[in-house]
C-alpha cells in the first residue's frame, strides 16, 4: 500500500509539468504560424479589353461626308469628259453618236445626265441630314457616269459607220468648216462663211449641242467685237 500512495503522490506532482509542457507546445505552434509567409493569392491573367465594334460617334457623318464629296467629284468629271466633245466641234463629229439620242445608250446616258444635275445639291453639307436625299443623288450619279461609259463606248466602236459614203463625206467637209469657224486666226468672214457651210452640210446627218454651236458662235461674235 505504501508504494501505490507514493506513486499517487508522483502522478500529482505531474500533472502540472505536463500542463506547462503542453502550453509551451500550443505557444510554440502558434508563434510559427505567424512567422510562415502567407500564401500566395492566386495570379488571374487580365481581362482583354472590350473590342471597339461600335463606331464612333463622329465615324458614321465623316463616312457619310466623304461618300457625299466622292460623288461630287465623280459627277464633276463625268461633266468635263462630256464638255470635251461639246466645247470640240471635231471630236464631237469624229463620233457622232454621242449626240444621236435615236440610239439607245446615248438617249439614256442624256436622260442620266439631267436627273444628275437635277438632284445634285447646292452644297455637299445639305445632303448631310437627308438621308433619302443623298441615296437619291449617289444612285443619280452612279447611273450617269455607267452610261456615260456605255454611250462613249459605243461610239468610239462604231464612229461614222452608221452613215452612207456619201453622208461621211459630208461629215468630213463640216469638220474641215468647223475648223475654220473656230479658228481664231482666220478672219470674222471667213469663219463666218465656214460655220453657215459646216450647218448645210450637216442638215439631217448630225445635230451639234447648244452649247457647241453657242461656243463657235460666241467666238465668230468675240473677234467682230473686238
Amino acid at each position: 500500500m505504501g508504494i501505490v500512495f507514493r506513486l499517487a503522490e508522483l502522478a500529482l506532482m505531474l500533472v502540472p509539468v505536463a500542463g506547462v509542457v503542453f502550453a509551451g507546445l500550443g505557444l510554440w505552434k502558434r508563434f510559427q504560424g505567424s512567422s510562415a509567409p502567407a500564401p500566395a493569392e492566386p495570379q488571374h491573367a487580365p481581362s482583354p479589353a472590350p473590342a471597339n465594334t461600335a463606331a464612333g460617334p463622329n465615324e458614321r457623318p465623316a463616312a457619310v461626308w466623304r461618300m457625299i464629296t466622292r460623288t461630287l467629284e465623280t459627277h464633276a468629271q463625268t461633266d468635263a469628259r462630256w464638255l470635251e466633245y461639246e466645247l470640240d466641234a471635231a471630236k464631237l463629229l469624229d463620233f457622232p453618236l454621242m449626240t444621236d439620242l435615236r440610239a439607245p445608250l446615248t438617249n439614256e446616258f442624256h436622260k442620266a445626265k439631267l436627273r444628275a444635275d437635277l438632284l445634285r445639291p447646292a452644297r455637299a453639307e445639305d445632303l448631310l441630314d437627308d438621308r433619302e436625299a443623298a441615296a437619291q443623288y449617289l444612285a443619280a450619279v452612279e447611273d450617269y457616269t455607267t452610261a456615260f461609259d456605255a454611250a462613249e463606248t459605243e461610239a468610239i466602236r462604231r464612229r461614222r459607220s452608221d452613215f452612207s459614203p456619201e453622208q461621211q463625206q459630208r461629215i468630213a467637209r463640216a469638220r474641215s468648216l468647223l475648223s475654220v469657224a473656230s479658228d481664231a486666226g482666220a478672219t470674222q468672214n471667213e469663219r463666218g462663211q465656214a460655220y453657215e457651210l459646216a450647218g448645210k452640210e450637216l442638215d439631217g446627218l448630225v445635230v451639234l449641242p447648244p452649247a457647241t454651236r453657242l461656243g463657235i458662235e460666241r467666238g465668230i461674235a468675240g473677234q467682230l467685237d473686238g
